[in-house]
């Protein structure tokens, strides 16, 4: 689960730092094909490598369950979700600073 949760982690963390300021949802999801291919790709080989039993094999892991899995993308979630969050706080701070010096 260890390997699963920090190659999801990582897939979110690339999503969430495209834009230094601006959320994810503002800049759009299909405003870097490249990279969310990229990103599409990496989960399906990583799914693949969970679940394919010779890959499973050659990197000696157990497949996970619904309960385990889903519990996986919550926890790598919570990368994406912490710097949208800290990017939210940065463009507040700035507003307000920038508001209270006109």
């Amino acid at each position: 689960m260890v390997f699963t949760v920090l190659t999801l982690s990582q897939l979110a963390h690339v999503m969430a730092i495209r834009s230094e300021r601006e959320s994810l949802f503002r800049v759009g999801l299909l405003s870097n094909r490249h990279l969310l291919a990229t990103v599409l790709l990496t989960f399906a080989l990583q799914m693949a490598v969970t679940y394919i039993p010779f890959l499973r094999q050659a990197f000696r892991i157990e497949p996970l369950g619904v309960v385990d899995l889903g519990a996986g993308l919550a926890l790598a979630s919570t990368v994406f979700w912490a710097v949208e969050i800290e990017k939210w706080i940065v463009r507040r701070t700035r507003r307000k600073l920038s508001a209270a010096n006109l």
